[in-house]
């Protein structure tokens, strides 16, 4: 059964390289309507990740050098968000506890792409929802569109009626090895043992 789930898990992996190569960028599931649009995307490449600045849920400024030296679970979304972000996250918390120890190896973040109203202060509110070791990450537009481009993420504001509005954004989690390596993804709705499998190998010391 274990060897069925690791072979699961790679397959997936596997499976996105491809569609990577298939595409011009981009994550296909999203949280709001998917139009033409799209924001903050690159050409198709296994290249995902890269340099950022922001600031997490403490007010502090952090670049992706303060998080190597760890794996890293790290999940684009918003707080106003109604279904796929505390969904996403209440899932990362499950993991850790199904991982036990290992998921002290693991850092997990969670990335507003929503400039406006997310700021370090909602960021921290929202997440006492959820494990205390996941860490808020938020910044200016600018900040957001060049973490978004380095992980070929997708997001997109959506007026809706009255003057507000929501985000339709991409929904994996991205898997990146100690030293901010591309290591895969976590899909929305995937099996939790494949998931949990996923990053016990992540983890796994090297």
């Amino acid at each position: 059964m274990l060897r069925a789930i690791r072979w699961a898990a790679w397959g997936g992996v596997a499976v996105l390289g491809l569609l990577l190569l298939a595409t011009t960028g981009g994550w296909l599931l999203t949280d709001g309507p998917l139009g033409p649009e799209r924001v903050a995307t690159g050409p198709a490449s296994l290249s995902i990740g890269g340099p950022f600045s922001l600031t997490d849920h403490r007010g502090r400024a952090v670049t992706e050098q303060d998080f190597r030296g760890k794996p890293m679970a790290i999940f684009f979304g918003f707080t106003h968000c109604p279904d796929i972000c505390p969904t996403t996250l209440g899932d990362m918390t499950n993991f850790m506890a199904a991982l036990g120890a290992d998921a002290d190896r693991v850092q997990w973040i969670f990335v507003s792409v929503d400039a406006e109203r997310d700021t370090p202060q909602a960021m921290a509110d929202y997440l006492t929802a959820f494990d205390p070791r996941i860490v808020g990450l938020s910044g200016s537009e600018a900040q957001i569109s060049d973490v978004a481009r380095a992980f070929r993420v997708y997001y997109r504001k959506v007026p809706l009626e009255g003057g507000n509005y929501t985000m339709d954004h991409s929904a994996s989690v991205f898997l990146l090895d100690a030293t901010g390596r591309f290591a895969g993804t976590l899909d929305y709705k995937e099996s939790e043992d494949v998931a949990v499998e996923k990053l016990r190998m992540l983890a796994a010391p090297r």
